[in-house]
């Protein structure tokens, strides 16, 4: 795959690029990596890329001209490498929440051009002309777009075939579709007077997915109920959740994941957890509970 970044502060990705899974990718060639800074394609001879905000305010705002410029090099370059015209995708606070599913998505691209905003965002009229998405990675403002664009690269890397260590970790995770991630443990056995869940132990392969899947479902009920919201249940997550439900031992939603579940209702099914019902009876509905 191959990605260009136009960013100004390329010297950002220095770490990222020598670290870990993203920087295997790239030494191993699963991965290609190219960075544009808007200052090089600046047409006055102090490469100014920002200025003053029609209307006043504060702050200064990316040009319109060096951006389009610095875009337009990253295509030819894709073009150069066989990828095509790559969708340009913008980092922004304003931008669709990024997740896994997206992620996934823009893994089987060949190409893509990620743009990093900085000071108090881009010229909108540079979006009009050549963004073709807008992604965020959270509710909260950084002050520029090259951390969420590592983020993103890391996130993708991931997703390509060669870059784990281990290949079921990648699937492992995509099997999780939208939900929090199981609890892990490793050695030693006994650690602080706290064991390893028996089942772990047991060697019963199918024990321990079943396990994993529930406390999957169990831990998103609890801390990310808004995950849930809308959601295709099956009938074995279905049943299963509702057993793990009927414990007196679960622990309620925390206070941020209870006020949203609250929204909808203050019942464990209102909160997205599924109506206890026989597994063996067919699912004739097309969205969760």
């Amino acid at each position: 795959m191959w990605i260009g970044l136009v960013s100004l502060f390329p010297e950002m990705l220095a770490t990222a690029a020598d670290s870990g899974v993203f920087g295997r990718a790239l030494r191993d060639g699963v991965l290609s990596l190219e960075v544009f800074n808007p200052r090089s394609y600046a047409r006055d001879r102090h490469a100014t890329v920002d200025d003053r905000p029609y209307g006043g305010g504060p702050g200064m705002v990316m040009m319109v001209q060096p951006l389009l410029d610095a875009v337009a090099a990253a295509r030819t370059a894709a073009g150069n490498a066989g990828v095509g015209r790559p969708p340009v995708v913008y980092l922004t606070p304003d931008g669709a929440r990024l997740n896994q599913k997206r992620v996934n998505e823009l893994a089987q691209l060949p190409g893509l051009v990620l743009v990093a905003g900085r000071y108090e965002g881009v010229d909108e009229r540079f979006r009009a002309l050549a963004v073709d998405e807008a992604l965020s990675i959270g509710d909260y403002v950084l002050t520029g777009g090259e951390l969420p664009a590592m983020v993103l690269m890391d996130a993708i890397s991931r997703q390509l075939p060669g870059t784990l260590g281990n290949a079921a970790s990648s699937l492992e995770e995509s099997h999780l579709d939208g939900l929090l991630d199981y609890p892990h443990y490793t050695r030693p056995e006994i650690t602080a007077g706290l064991g390893v869940p028996s089942v772990l132990l047991s060697g019963d392969h199918a024990a321990v997915r079943r396990w994993r899947r529930g406390q999957a479902l169990l831990r998103t009920w609890q801390r990310r109920p808004d995950l849930l919201a809308g959601r295709r249940w099956s009938r074995e997550d279905r049943a299963l959740l509702a057993e793990l439900l009927a414990s007196p031992s679960v622990q309620k939603p925390s206070d941020a994941g209870a006020g949203v579940a609250g929204s909808v209702g203050a019942d464990a099914s209102a909160r997205g957890a599924p109506e206890t019902s026989n597994p063996d009876e067919p699912d004739s509905r097309e969205s969760g509970p």
